[in-house]
Order: C-alpha cells, then sequence, then structure tokens
C-alpha cells in the first residue's frame, strides 16, 4: 500500500522517512518530494509498505502524532489522475510557441 504523507517537516530525509514506518513492517520504499528547482524538500512524501495490515496500522498510529515538531498528516494515498497537467503556473498552462 501506498501511503501519503505530509506536513513533514523540511529536514526530514528519506532514511528517517523509513526508520520511522518499518516500526510498523516492511517498508519497500519512503520518498520525501524534492523541488526541482530549489534542490529543497516540499513536506510531504511517500512510502510504500508490504503489508496492507501493516501499513493501516501505521497509518492510525501515525497520523497526527509529532515527527520533528510537526504534526503528520498520514493517510492512504490517491492514485493519480491520468492525463491531468502535473501543475500549471499561476496564469494557467503556457501557451504552445510557434515559429
Amino acid at each position: 500500500m501506498k501511503i501519503y504523507v505530509g506536513n513533514l517537516s523540511y529536514s526530514v530525509n528519506d532514511t528517517n522517512l523509513r526508520e520511522v514506518f518499518e516500526e510498523f513492517g516492511e517498508v519497500l520504499s519512503a520518498r520525501v518530494i524534492i523541488d526541482k528547482i530549489t534542490g529543497k524538500a516540499r513536506g510531504f512524501g511517500f512510502v510504500e509498505m508490504a503489508d496492507d495490515a501493516d501499513a493501516n496500522r501505521a497509518i492510525e498510529a501515525l497520523n497526527g502524532k509529532q515527527f520533528s515538531g510537526r504534526a503528520l498528516v498520514v493517510n492512504e494515498a490517491r492514485p493519480r489522475e491520468e492525463g491531468a497537467p502535473r501543475s500549471q503556473g499561476p496564469r494557467g498552462p503556457r501557451p504552445m510557441r510557434r515559429f
């Protein structure tokens, strides 16, 4: 099961995130999302756990729990919507360039 972890401190890295979830079972992956431009953490990440029961226990135990000075937001990750643009600027999508 893939788990969304929000409200992370900007000092948290992949290893820290993995260690927190390993208390509940086998962690397949743990990733803090990094901003491509600044190279700094964006304050959220994803953890993938091998067993759904372990993942549900982790969600129950960690949602709202203090970690690195912040109350975590932990829930099952929603699947990414297909075909939707990943991001748009403040003025909407950029127009195509014509040559």
